[in-house]
This record gives structure tokens, C-alpha cells and sequence, in this order.
């Protein structure tokens, strides 16, 4: 199992922007797919945005337009692009191969009003 490891994370006013990575220790070729995920205070970890190999993508109704998920298969990276970000998207970002049960333990995003 690889080693996901998630940055870019930090404070930003409503309507700014953010940039995640997730860099992994090893070859994320073989997973199916990666994702985004995010868990606020008092709430469920909710998924925000998935990538599979072909580069399908889903997204949560509530970013849609505003993130934009990223894989890198050569760099064994992916990425979130956030803009426009709101309060509500405070959260503890995850990354994640889900389907293998693969956790990073998470970057902090924190939007101030």
C-alpha cells in the first residue's frame, strides 16, 4: 500500500483559491482510482471529488464548478484545484484511494468570511 501524503492546505479568504497535491511514495498507475475527500467538525466525511484511470471524474453538487480534480500518473500525483472557495468548505481534506482503503491523514482548509 502506498503512502499518500496531502499539502497545500492553509487559510484563505472566501473567494479565493487553494491548490492541493497529494503525492504518493509509490506508483499510483495500478490504482483504479483517487480521490478528494472532506470531513468538517460534527459532520461525515463526504466525498468531494473522484478521478479514475481514464480520467472520468465526479464531483459533489456542492464544488462542482468551482474544484477541479487532477491525476498525474507519471508524477504519482493528483491535485485539487479550488477556487471561488466559501466558509462551508472548511474542512479536513483527505486523499484517498478509496476502493483500496488508501488514506492520506489530511490537509486543513479553512475559509474566513
Amino acid at each position: 500500500q502506498v503512502q499518500l501524503v496531502e499539502s497545500g492546505g492553509g487559510l484563505v479568504q472566501a473567494g479565493g483559491s487553494l491548490r492541493l497535491s497529494c503525492a504518493s511514495s509509490g506508483t499510483i498507475f495500478s490504482l483504479n482510482a483517487m480521490g478528494w475527500y472532506r470531513q468538517a467538525p460534527g459532520k461525515e466525511r463526504e466525498m468531494v471529488a473522484i478521478i479514475n484511470n481514464s480520467g472520468s471524474t465526479i464531483y459533489a453538487d456542492s464544488v462542482k464548478g468551482r474544484f477541479t480534480i487532477s491525476r498525474d500518473n507519471a508524477e504519482n500525483m493528483i491535485f485539487l484545484q479550488m477556487d471561488n472557495l466559501r466558509p462551508e468548505d472548511t474542512a479536513m481534506y483527505y486523499c484517498a484511494a478509496p476502493y483500496n482503503d488508501n488514506w492520506g491523514q489530511g490537509t486543513q482548509v479553512t475559509v474566513s468570511s
